[in-house]
């Protein structure tokens, strides 16, 4: 790794936030020396404008340290001052959901209170608060959020971020809501009146705040993703009084109640409806409800409908049909969009994407030729070794038989699109040793699992397709018995349990999968080992 400054002895945390807060408006500017530093620490493909995130990792990568938590790892060691370990700690505290705990440790650490230095700026309660997932129902809620630690923090006077609070609406969490409004912590905009359901309060804010277009579209679509009808028809109405195109699409088209029901229905997923308005979003997902469905002939005949899906402005849309039917392994849809010529084959460099990753991650390859048309395969090692190609993969490695990377980050998993959750940490040569083993077993190039497991991974690595667990617990829903098989064979340990639920891959196949036979199968296989047989 190239580095360019030394780290002095009592940098501080804010210190450094201010050089990447300087770095963002710098590249916001064109200032070419910025350009540089960045080009000079990222890979080729990350786009510009700089998002925070990537500038701290330029300036820890400046500093030489591979990721923006070592480089505060290495600086609270620095300043004796423990408040980042403290925050790691609390993380770990909250996600368990001890709040005994987490108020002992706020007792011990009054700073955590106004901490964030999190990538998102949101802090502990925008930890507790967030939902890996959407917690669009009271089950999800409880399985991804932390409303007990919320309002443990909430009472003790933690700093509420606005980050956090748009969290709320873009998860769904309504008992979290719910709790920042007993507390007067929510905006009294129009888009928070709607999510909770104020009718009279959504009312007295269009007498307000009657001609914002892009406020009353949001507020729209937030009524419609809480599932309060009179209230996103009553601000369909305001839409379509402010936008006469709509109004011609709606009235001429599905009618205003249909629209209505559309959106309530179908929780946008694939589209960014306040970039592409709610007309264009409402036929987009239609389209993407298509994909879902399998359903590839009023796939082709609404993309030829309305062509303008196919547009540069369209790109975005265009590269997630292509990662949800990646993942969903319709390889016809894809096939089907790329020969209409969509704008995403045209544009250089091409826009991110998680599509190869994916078909690397889900046992989705055989898709690769149709990716590879707009996307080259990264030359790193995981992508190699995922790809089954030993030669390449022995590349990688010095006269030594010891892992020769050059920089860990130009390796998956630290050029993903889709950032780590704080719980993985940093990429260093380990991880990009794991993931290579994890893609090999799980595309079945036993031969190249078998390499790596000699020069270094490690088979009982956390590797998992979302979350920490195991390369156990990912077979457990492909259904893959052989690759299991070659795991137990190799010693992989068994009672590995996963970050969220704290279950071995045993206990995914009982309960998460409800599966008896594939549990059993696990049960014996870890008895006859322990036999040794």
């Amino acid at each position: 790794m190239t580095t360019s400054k030394s780290l002095p002895a009592r940098r501080s945390v804010e210190s450094l936030r201010k050089q990447a807060r300087a770095l963002v408006r710098d590249v916001a500017a064109g200032d070419a020396a910025a350009i540089a530093r960045v080009r000079a620490h990222l890979p080729s493909g990350v786009d510009l404008p700089l998002t925070q995130r990537n500038a701290r990792l330029v300036i820890a990568r400046e500093y030489g340290y591979t990721g923006w938590q070592d480089l505060m790892s290495e600086v609270g060691q620095r300043l004796g001052t423990g408040l980042e370990s403290a925050a790691a700690q609390a993380r770990r505290i909250i996600h368990d959901n001890d709040v005994e705990r987490l108020k002992q440790l706020l007792a011990e650490y009054p700073a955590l209170m106004s901490w964030h230095d999190d990538e998102d700026d949101r802090g502990l309660l925008g930890f507790a608060t967030d939902a890996y997932g959407d917690a669009g129902d009271p089950e999800r809620e409880r399985w991804f959020t932390r409303a007990a630690c919320a309002e443990l923090l909430i009472d003790a006077g933690a700093v509420v971020m606005p980050s956090v609070c748009k969290g709320l609406l873009q998860s769904r969490a309504k008992g979290l809501l719910q709790l920042f409004q007993r507390n007067n912590l929510l905006p009294r905009t129009l888009e928070f009146l709607a999510a909770l359901g104020d009718l009279d309060a959504v009312r007295a804010a269009l007498r307000e705040n009657a001609n914002d277009p892009a406020s009353v579209n949001d507020a729209f679509i937030h009524s419609c993703r809480f599932q309060h009808e009179a209230i996103a028809s009553l601000l369909l109405d305001r839409c379509i009084t402010l936008d006469a195109e709509l109004a011609s699409h709606v009235d001429r088209g599905p009618g205003r109640a249909a629209f209505v029901g559309h959106f309530i229905a179908n929780t946008p997923n694939i589209v960014d409806v306040a970039e592409a308005g709610l007309w264009r979003g409402f036929v987009m997902e239609r389209i993407a409800r298509t994909l879902h469905d399998g359903d590839l002939t009023s796939f082709v005949d609404a993309l030829g409908r309305d062509a303008w899906a196919l547009s540069d402005a369209c790109v975005t849309f265009q590269v997630r049909v292509i990662e949800v039917a990646t993942l969903n392994d319709r390889g016809a849809f894809i096939t089907a969009l790329l020969d209409l010529e969509p704008a995403v084959v045209r544009r250089q460099p091409p826009p991110p994407s998680q599509a190869i990753e994916f078909a690397f991650t889900y046992t989705k390859t055989h898709l690769l030729p149709l990716l590879l048309r707009i996307w080259p395969l990264p030359d790193d090692l995981p992508h190699a070794a995922g790809n089954g190609d030993l030669a390449r993969v022995r590349r990688w490695f010095d006269a030594e038989a010891k892992p020769a990377l050059g920089d860990a980050a130009n390796h998956a998993p630290a050029t993903s699109v889709h950032p780590r959750e704080p719980q993985w940490g940093g990429v260093g040569v380990q991880q990009v040793l794991d993931t290579a083993l994890a893609w090999s077993v799980l595309n079945h190039h036993f031969d190249v699992a078998d390499f790596l497991l000699e020069h270094g991974a490690d088979i009982n690595t956390n590797w998992n397709s979302h979350e920490p667990a195991s390369i156990l617990h990912t077979l457990v829903f492909e259904d893959d018995y052989e690759a299991m098989r070659f795991l137990i064979d190799r010693g992989i340990d068994m009672t590995i349990k996963d970050y969220r639920w704290g279950a071995t891959a045993w206990g995914w196949a009982r309960y998460g999968k409800d599966d008896d036979k594939m549990a059993q199968w696990l049960e014996e296989s870890e008895r006859q080992r322990q036999l040794g047989r």
